[in-house]
């Protein structure tokens, strides 16, 4: 297939490498913010250590949740109008979208923590601590086997 066609031509395989790249660092991202709250779970609200861990979701989210998201979020949507939006790419988009609204939720839980709540149990914590890695195998069967 001749990816030079469409209206990234030659920019495509370098558009597709950075997304690569910042999905990745989205991911990991996604994959430490749950486990940051279920660590940080069990401390009191008066607890000196809040500090430190409000501290360490603030900068997980603007050195690498927001700027990872948002790079994804404008090459994914790039790549899909290069390539026609094939019926595995929708379904890819569909996922990434309930990703993006996932890490909506842990960022203002992570805002909840650090006001001194903890709106959700540990448990629920460490459940949708899977949440990253299912939308993972998902995207990636779509992207490689592209079954539709």
């Amino acid at each position: 297939m001749d990816f030079a066609i469409g209206w990234l031509g030659n920019a495509y395989l370098w558009v597709k490498a950075i997304h690569v790249i910042f999905v990745i660092f989205w991911m990991a991202g996604m994959f430490m913010l749950p486990r940051f709250l279920v660590y940080w779970h069990p401390l009191p609200a008066d607890a000196s250590e809040n500090g430190l861990w409000a501290d360490r979701c603030n900068r997980l989210k603007r050195i690498i949740l927001n700027p990872g998201v948002t790079i994804v979020w404008v090459l994914g949507l790039a790549l899909g109008f290069h390539l026609g939006w094939p019926l595995w790419l929708w379904l890819k988009l569909l996922f990434v979208l309930g990703l993006s609204g996932f890490h909506g939720w842990m960022i203002g839980a992570a805002k909840a923590f650090a006001r001194g709540n903890r709106p959700y149990a540990e448990k629920t914590l460490r459940l949708v601590n899977e949440i990253p890695s299912l939308v993972t195998i998902a995207v990636v069967i779509l992207v490689i086997v592209k079954p539709f």
